[in-house]
């Protein structure tokens, strides 16, 4: 059984800890974040302290990965860089009831949520986020560091650029397009393709705003 170092501690963290555990492929080892001035063991056993400990900490045990478990994209994407680990040292986490075609792609870094149904021929990139009951369908393909919130689903042939966001309860018509690190607001329904960088809400989803994050 492989280590873990799980970084982040907040609500996030909390789920992806339990997709981790249920499994049974990790042993946890520690969880990093930067509200830990200080290395130390917390009362469940765990290591505990500042995120800077895993760059070491991945040097010194090959036997051990690693899994950013951030809700936010553009810091999920910030600590998943500057820990310059490769690849493969990154997990790749699905829960038992998540429903994963044998024919869908899944790049490391990726959490599968409970209820998540990803269909044939399927892409998810690098550290993305399935969330609980999110549906991809079939031929869609999600950029790295995306994030499919609950209840969103993708009808077929959808393509989700690096770092979107679509919101929960929201859904995209076949063959659309969200652009890189677009918000799609909760319970939209997109019937166009979205921008790049912006916000867009409603049924139909219209644009609101441009995002600068």
């Amino acid at each position: 059984m492989r280590r873990l170092i799980l970084i982040g501690d907040g609500g996030h963290a909390k789920v992806v800890r339990d997709v981790a555990l249920s499994e049974h492929r990790y042993e946890l080892t520690a969880v990093l974040d930067d509200r830990y001035e200080e290395a130390g063991r917390g009362e469940d056993g765990l290591l505990r302290g500042p995120v800077k400990l895993a760059r070491h900490m991945l040097r010194e045990d090959d036997g051990m990965d690693v899994f950013v478990a951030i809700g936010s994209n553009t810091i999920r994407r910030k600590v998943a860089e500057a820990l310059q680990a490769a690849p493969e040292r990154f997990a790749l986490l699905i829960h038992p009831r998540a429903v994963v075609s044998t024919e869908a792609r899944l790049a490391p870094g990726t959490v599968v949520m409970p209820g998540a149904v990803i269909n044939a021929g399927a892409s998810i990139g690098a550290h993305g986020i399935v969330n609980t009951c999110a549906i991809v369908e079939h031929d869609c393909v999600v950029g790295g560091y995306a994030h499919l919130s609950p209840g969103s689903a993708l009808a077929g042939g959808v393509t989700v650029h690096e770092g979107a966001h679509v919101g929960i309860g929201a859904a995209v018509i076949q063959g659309l397009t969200i652009g890189a690190w677009s918000l799609l607001g909760a319970g939209a329904v997109a019937v166009r393709d979205i921008p790049d960088r912006c916000t867009a809400v409603g049924v139909p989803a219209a644009v609101i705003k441009g995002r600068n994050d």
